[in-house]
């Protein structure tokens, strides 16, 4: 089943987890949003530079700084995602509880290996 995801902190650097995520996420079938700092391209999908609004969104999976991740928190709580994905090196206590209070389940795991063991 596909599940559309929103991967914030997007790069088109290939050397990147969150490129490596992309393109890894769309072999899945799953459908993904790229949203970033910079424009770029990513398997032929663009790096959003906005908060665009969004429905129907399965999954938020971070690869941005915890000490960036506050000006997003209500962008991605009002996109009423079924979980957000702490990938590592992203972790962040605060953002989780605020997540579950908001009924969305913050998980800490790393989205390509999550991918690569059949559990996303």
């Amino acid at each position: 089943m596909s599940k559309k995801t929103v991967i914030i902190g997007a790069s088109d650097n290939p050397e990147r987890y969150a490129n490596k995520a992309a393109i890894a996420l769309q072999n899945h079938n799953h459908e993904i949003i790229l949203l970033g700092k910079r424009s770029g391209t990513v398997n032929g999908i663009d790096i959003i530079k906005s908060k665009p609004p969004l429905t129907d969104i399965d999954t938020v999976t971070l690869y941005i700084n915890p000490m960036h991740q506050p000006d997003w928190y209500n962008y991605i709580i009002d996109l009423k995602p079924k979980r957000v994905i702490f990938n590592p090196g992203t972790e962040n206590e605060e953002f989780a509880t605020l997540l579950r209070k908001n009924n969305i389940e913050p998980v800490e795991a790393c989205t390509l290996v999550m991918l690569s063991i059949g559990n996303y």
